[in-house]
């Protein structure tokens, strides 16, 4: 499924939970129903449905551009849903898990968390369906969202991802991309350089930390001076690509560049050149859906992709199309 698509499933899901069927009647039970759909839709493009607390959980590091547009996402659709969002974040899967736990001793209406280390996650997301406090998935973890018992889950599937990736690698005549991780344990992580590897064999793989800009400047500079013959990069978020290019000049080597996620510097990025394309999951439509979903669900028990995750990517952003995303990069909601 396409982004497209799941932004149409979304709508059908919403409305679907505001129109409201009644008796063929025009007094009694149709005009009732009638005024409850109307008065939960509110006059002014929002909902008069009583508030709500809801909480987002992500695996975020600090200074991660990618994650504040997931927020602007889920703050967007807080707004419009009369919820009060709490949002926190960890990458420490044991530290997460306890974010979560933290907001299920509170009560709160649901909970919007991401699985990039779901061993970690096993028990605070079952502690909280015990509680009967819905749970969704977002961004990471898709293949665990039916064990875990989420009620819906919005992302990408990261190998299929790393896949797509491979192919255009592939198609591009690469011989021997190098992969770089950021976030050892991250299984959404790996998954994608094996998507990659899985096309293209002779991928090598780079671990850095995804929290020192720097330490990815040098480490790839390092593996590029030793490894003259890596004549692809692929970064797994942009901000670790951006500095991957950093490296890479340092280095003086002519490796093409390839990105997972976006951010407004790594589209402009894009449209100079310097990098030639990006995979595009649309994290702000992540945000955005897993927290409707939950007013959906508390509002009438409207569940959203039949069991299944709702997908939001992934996508190619190159220079055939950067310019149809880059305002909405600006934004820092694209």
């Amino acid at each position: 499924m396409t982004g497209k698509a799941a932004i149409k499933l979304a709508a059908v899901g919403a409305a679907a939970a505001l129109a409201i069927t009644g008796c063929s009647s025009d007094s009694g039970g149709k005009k009732a129903t009638e005024s409850a759909s109307s008065k939960a839709a509110g006059g002014n493009g929002g909902v008069d449905t009583p508030s709500m607390t809801v909480a987002l959980v992500t695996h975020s590091g600090p200074g991660d551009t990618f994650w504040d547009i997931v927020r602007k996402g889920a703050e967007t659709a807080a707004k419009t849903y009369n919820i009060k969002l709490e949002y926190s974040a960890d990458p420490d899967g044991t530290k997460q898990a306890s974010l979560v736990q933290a907001a299920v001793d509170k009560k709160v209406a649901g909970v919007a968390t991401t699985l990039g280390k779901p061993d970690a996650m096993k028990g605070a997301v079952g502690n909280a369906t015990k509680a009967k406090i819905p749970v969704v998935g977002v961004n990471s973890g898709s293949d665990k969202a039916k064990e875990f018992g989420l009620i819906g889950f919005f992302g990408q599937p990261e190998k299929t991802a790393g896949e797509a990736v491979g192919d255009k690698l592939k198609a591009a005549g690469a011989t021997t991309p190098l992969c770089i991780i950021h976030e050892q344990g991250n299984v959404g992580l790996e998954d994608r350089c094996a998507g990659v590897k899985a096309k293209v064999p002779s991928t090598q793989t780079l671990y850095v930390d995804g929290k020192n800009l720097p330490n990815i400047v040098t480490s790839v500079q390092a593996k590029l001076s030793q490894a003259k013959n890596i004549d692809w990069i692929i970064g797994l978020n942009a901000d670790v690509s951006l500095n991957a290019l950093k490296g890479r000049d340092g280095a003086s080597s002519k490796a093409k560049v390839g990105t997972f996620d976006t951010n407004a510097e790594l589209v402009k990025a894009i449209k100079d050149g310097k990098i030639e394309f990006a995979i595009d999951q649309q994290p702000w439509l992540q945000g955005y859906l897993a927290i409707q979903s939950i007013w959906l669900y508390k509002y009438n028990g409207s569940t959203v992709g039949g069991g299944q995750p709702t997908l939001t990517g992934p996508a190619f952003i190159d220079k055939s199309n950067v310019d149809a995303v880059e305002k909405y990069a600006s934004q820092g909601i694209r």
